[in-house]
C-alpha cells in the first residue's frame, strides 16, 4: 500500500486486480490460467464488490474450486468467500428491492448464480459434490488422473466439511473412498483410504450418520490391521481422535476415552498443529465424561493455548477448542466461565460462517444450554431460549424435519421452557400451554434418540429424566417416578453406581419423593445418595449440593429430626462459603494468555497422571 500525501492509495497489483474485474466479462478465460494465488486475489476481489451472481458460477466449477482451495495460507478466506452468500445476497435483493439497477447495469436479479447464492450456498456445495462424483466415474481407468482426484477429493471433502455442508462433504468422501478401494490393494492406496475414512468419519459424526459411521469404523480397522500385517508404519493419531469422536457421540464413554488415549499416545512434533489440536479436544471431552477433571483440564487448556498461538483468535480451529473448553468447564461446574468461552465461540463462527449454517446453530445450542444452567437459580431464561430457538431455525431450514441434531437443540428448549412456565408465569393457562410445548419438545426428541440408539443408551436415558422432571412440573408424579427410575436403571447399567448421571437422576426422583410424593424416608436415602457422589466427583463447593442439602433439610423438618435440621443447615452454609471462595479462584477462559506447552511436555503430564490414579 503506497502513502500519498498522508492518504493510502492502492498499489500497482492491486490496481491491476481491479482493472481485470472491471472488464470481466473481457478477461474471464484469461483469469483461469492465471497463478493460483493471482487467481485467488481475482476472485476474492468479485467477492469483495458483492458481484455474487458472477462469484458463484465460478465456484460452482470443480476445476476452478480446486485451485483456489490449493492457496493453503488463504483458506479462511475461501471459508468466508463460501460461506458469505446468503448474507450478501440478502443484501442485494433488499437493495434491489428499495433500488432497482439501471438498465444497462451487469445485475442480473434472476441469474442462477443468484439463485445459488441465496439458497445458502447449497447448490454451489452441491454442484462440486456431483461434478467430483462424475469425474469419479469417468477417470478409475487412468491411474495418473485417479491419484489426483483422490487428492482433490480429501481437499475438497475436508473443505465442505469444515464449511458445514456435511450432506455434500460426505458424498465427495464416499466417491473419494470408492475411488480408493477400486485401485491396487497395496498399502499406499489402503494408507490413501485411511485418509479418508478420517474425514468421512469426522463428517458422519458430525451429522450423526452413525450407521454410515459404523461402516466406515469397520473399514478402518481393517484397513489398520492389513497394514499391521504387512509392518507399515505411520502416525494416524487424527483418525484414533475421530474413532473416540464417534464413541463419544453414541455414548460409549469406555471406548472414547481409550482411542482418545491411544491418539494421544501417537502425537508428535511432525503431526499439522490442526491434527494436534484435534486430539487434544477430543481427549479433554472423553476425559470430562469420565471425571478425570485433571487430565481434561489439562488438555481443554492446551487445545486453547495452541489453537491460539499456531493460528489466531479468529480462526475457527479455535473456535472449535473454546467450545470444547467450555464443555470442560460446565461440566467441572464454573459455568459463568463456559458461558463466556460458548460466547466467544459463537461470535468467532458467526463472523466466518454468517448466520445460517450448522457450525453456528451448535454454537447457539451450547450457549442456549450453559445459560440455562447459569440462570437456573435467577430464573432469567430469556436469553437462552432466544438461542435455542435460533438454533432450532437454523436446524431446521437445512436438516430434515426427523435429524437426530434436532433432539438436542428441542431437549434444550424444552428444559427452559418449562423453567420459564414455572418460574415467571403466573398465568395458568399459559403456564400450562408452555409446559404442553415442553412435553411435545421432549417426546420428540425421545422419539428420534430411541429411534436412533435404543432405549439403553445415556442420550436415551437422558430423555427419560427430563420427561420425569417435567411430569414433576405437571403435576404428573406416578408419570413422572417412572420415567425417572427408568432413567436411573439405563444410566446405572451403562455408567455404574456412581456416575454424575446417576447422581443427578437419584437426586430429582429424590426431589419428586420429597415435595410431592411425601415418601420422606425414600427420599433421605437417594439424597444421601446423590451427594455422597457429588462430593467424590467434584468436592464440598459443588453448585448441586445446595438442593440436595436443602432437599435433605425439608425432610428433617417434616420427620421432625430436629438435630438432623441443624446438621444440614450447618453444611448448607457451609456449602456457601466454599462457593464464595471458588468463585475468586477462577479466571475468565477466554482470557487463557498461556503459552501452549511442547507436545512432550503434555503427553507426559497426562500420562503421568495415568500413572497417579492406577
Amino acid at each position: 500500500m503506497a502513502c500519498v500525501n498522508g492518504r493510502n492509495t492502492d498499489t500497482l497489483y492491486e490496481l491491476s486486480v481491479s482493472a481485470v474485474i472491471d472488464s470481466y466479462q473481457c478477461f474471464k478465460n484469461e483469469l483461469r490460467m492465471m497463478p493460483e494465488n493471482v487467481m485467488f486475489d481475482l476472485y476474492h476481489k468479485l467477492y469483495t464488490e458483492k458481484r455474487l451472481c458472477l462469484l458463484g458460477l465460478e465456484l460452482s466449477e470443480i476445476d476452478i474450486f480446486s485451485r483456489l482451495l490449493r492457496v493453503s495460507s488463504r483458506r479462511q478466506v475461501l471459508l468466508r468467500m463460501f460461506q458469505k452468500f446468503d448474507d450478501l445476497a440478502g443484501v442485494i435483493v433488499g437493495t434491489f428491492l428499495l433500488t432497482p439497477p439501471k438498465i444497462g447495469s451487469n445485475f442480473e436479479l434472476h441469474s442462477p448464480g443468484l439463485d445459488s447464492l441465496m439458497d445458502h450456498g447449497t447448490r454451489v456445495s452441491r454442484d462440486l459434490a456431483l461434478c467430483y462424483a462424475r469425474k469419479c466415474s469417468i477417470v478409475k481407468s487412468n491411474p495418473t488422473a485417479r491419484d489426483m482426484l483422490i487428492d482433490l477429493g480429501l481437499r475438497l471433502g475436508g473443505f465442505l466439511s469444515d464449511s458445514g455442508w456435511f450432506s455434500d462433504a460426505e458424498k465427495v468422501l464416499i466417491s473419494c473412498r470408492d475411488l480408493c478401494q477400486s485401485t491396487d490393494a497395496t498399502p499406499r492406496y489402503w494408507k490413501k483410504t485411511l485418509g479418508c475414512c478420517h474425514k468421512l468419519l469426522h463428517v458422519q459424526t458430525a451429522s450423526c450418520n452413525y450407521k454410515g459411521a459404523e461402516v466406515t469404523y469397520q473399514l478402518a480397522i481393517d484397513i489398520l490391521d492389513k497394514l499391521q500385517k504387512a509392518s507399515e508404519t505411520t502416525n494416524f493419531a487424527g483418525l484414533f481422535a475421530e474413532f473416540s469422536a464417534l464413541h463419544f457421540s453414541r455414548s460409549d464413554y469406555n471406548e472414547a476415552y481409550k482411542w482418545s488415549t491411544e491418539a494421544l499416545r501417537h502425537v508428535d512434533t511432525e503431526l499439522p498443529t490442526k491434527v494436534t489440536v484435534d486430539v487434544l479436544r477430543h481427549g479433554a471431552k472423553a476425559c470430562v465424561v469420565k471425571r478425570d477433571f485433571k487430565k481434561a483440564g489439562l488438555l481443554a487448556r492446551q487445545a486453547v493455548n495452541l489453537s491460539k498461538d499456531a493460528f489466531n483468535s479468529e480462526h475457527t480451529k479455535y473456535a472449535d477448542a473454546l467450545v470444547d473448553y467450555g464443555f470442560y468447564l460446565l461440566n467441572f461446574d464454573s459455568v459463568q466461565q463456559s458461558v463466556l468461552a460458548y460466547e466467544t465461540a459463537l461470535d468467532i463462527r458467526r463472523e466466518i460462517f454468517g448466520k445460517i449454517n450448522l457450525h453456528v446453530a451448535i454454537a447457539h445450542e451450547d450457549l442456549a444450554y450453559a445459560l440455562y444452567v447459569h440462570e437456573y437459580s435467577s430464573g432469567r431464561f430469556l436469553k437462552a431460549r432466544e438461542h435455542a430457538e435460533k438454533a432450532i431455525e437454523i436446524m431446521s431450514r437445512l436438516l430434515p424435519e426427523n435429524h437426530l441434531m434436532l433432539a438436542s437443540v428441542k431437549r434444550v428448549k424444552a428444559l427452559i421452557l418449562e423453567e420459564i412456565a414455572l418460574d415467571t408465569v403466573h398465568n395458568n393457562t399459559r403456564m400450562a400451554d408452555l409446559l404442553r410445548n415442553a412435553e411435545d419438545l421432549h417426546l420428540s426428541a425421545l422419539k428420534l434418540a430411541t429411534a436412533t440408539f435404543g432405549e439403553k443408551n445415556v442420550q436415551t436415558a437422558k430423555h427419560f429424566g427430563n420427561l420425569g422432571r417435567l411430569y414433576q412440573s405437571m403435576k404428573r408424579f406416578q408419570d413422572a417416578e417412572a420415567m425417572h427410575l427408568r432413567a436411573i436403571a439405563v444410566k446405572e447399567e451403562l455408567l455404574g453406581p456412581e456416575d454424575y448421571e446417576v447422581g443427578l437422576s437419584v437426586g430429582h426422583l429424590a426431589s419428586l419423593y420429597n415435595y410431592h410424593m411425601k415418601k420422606f424416608r425414600k427420599a433421605e436415602q437417594l439424597y444421601l445418595r446423590s451427594i455422597a457422589i457429588s462430593l467424590k466427583l467434584f468436592g464440598e463447593g459443588y453448585s448441586g449440593l445446595e438442593y440436595d442439602y436443602r432437599g435433605l433439610v425439608h425432610v428433617y423438618h417434616a420427620l421432625d429430626d430436629v438435630d438432623k435440621v441443624a446438621e444440614y443447615t450447618y453444611l448448607l452454609n457451609n456449602w456457601k462459603l466454599h462457593r464464595e471462595f471458588n468463585a475468586h479462584l477462577v479466571a475468565p477462559p477466554t482470557g487463557l494468555s498461556e503459552e501452549p506447552l511442547q507436545i512432550e511436555q503434555i503427553k507426559a503430564q497426562f500420562f503421568d497422571l495415568c500413572d497417579t490414579v492406577s
